[in-house]
């Protein structure tokens, strides 16, 4: 039994990622060095996103540290709760209301690009399309059915779908969205928004990983250290060989 388990956990990340293969998704050119973009993602994450989705593994202090923002700064401007600069960035959303208003309670998006992956976050927050049949008049290209509204709306204005009908071998009709039209009604450009999606992507694949760039900076020193150790290792061989020849 316990093998079992293990195998359906090794493989069920591939059976998620198989499930949404037909859904073409957008490469997200994320920059984890570039401290402006990491703020502004925070600033938009804190903005539009933390008042249902927390990012519970991780502390105010150590992200405003770690993108360079003053704590005052952070405390004035990106705490709206009575939360301590050292707290977790916990939110007051009490869970079982969440599940009554959006089918489930929003989930804890501290690992959310480790597990989904920048790439779909970044086609996912760009592909809401305006949809009357759906509780928040929204719908996803990426996410069917979505549970959740818009939240970048604001911004983005809610783009329209260009739908076509197709009947498939069992009788059975299916709506497949070929194609989104921009919406005039938002705050920025689309290629303005797209950067602001892209910012927040970048704050998001941090948040799952803040150390990143440390570890792969070490492991650079680490494969220098062995080159080095192989080289004197070699050495020593040719010498201590040659005593014996």
């Amino acid at each position: 039994m316990k093998k079992l388990l293990i195998a359906l956990v090794a493989f069920l990340p591939s059976f998620v990622f198989a499930a949404g293969a037909a859904v073409h998704l957008d490469k997200a050119n994320y920059d984890l060095t570039d401290k402006v973009s990491l703020q502004n993602g925070a600033k938009l994450f804190m903005n539009y996103c933390a008042a249902c989705h927390s990012t519970a593994h991780q502390r105010y202090q150590r992200v405003a540290t770690d993108l360079g923002i003053p704590d005052q700064l952070m405390k004035d401007n990106l705490i709206f709760t009575d939360s301590k600069i050292g707290d977790l960035m916990k939110n007051s959303m009490d869970k079982k209301d969440a599940a009554k208003w959006f089918g489930n309670a929003p989930l804890d998006l501290t690992l959310e690009a480790r597990l989904r992956g920048p790439d779909w976050i970044y086609t996912y927050l760009r592909s809401f399309y305006k949809d009357d049949s759906r509780p928040f008049g929204v719908n996803n290209r990426v996410f069917k059915d979505v549970g959740m509204p818009h939240v970048l709306e604001e911004l983005q204005g809610i783009p329209t779908a260009e739908i076509e009908y197709v009947v498939d071998a069992d009788g059975v009709e299916h709506a497949n969205v070929i194609a989104l039209h921009s919406s005039e009604t938002g705050e920025m450009s689309s290629d303005e928004y797209d950067r602001a999606v892209l910012d927040l992507v970048n704050f998001l694949v941090y948040s799952g990983e803040p150390n990143k760039l440390e570890r792969q900076n070490l492991g650079f020193w680490v494969i220098g250290f062995l080159i080095i150790l192989f080289i004197l290792s070699y050495l020593l061989k040719k010498e201590y060989w040659r005593d014996i020849h």
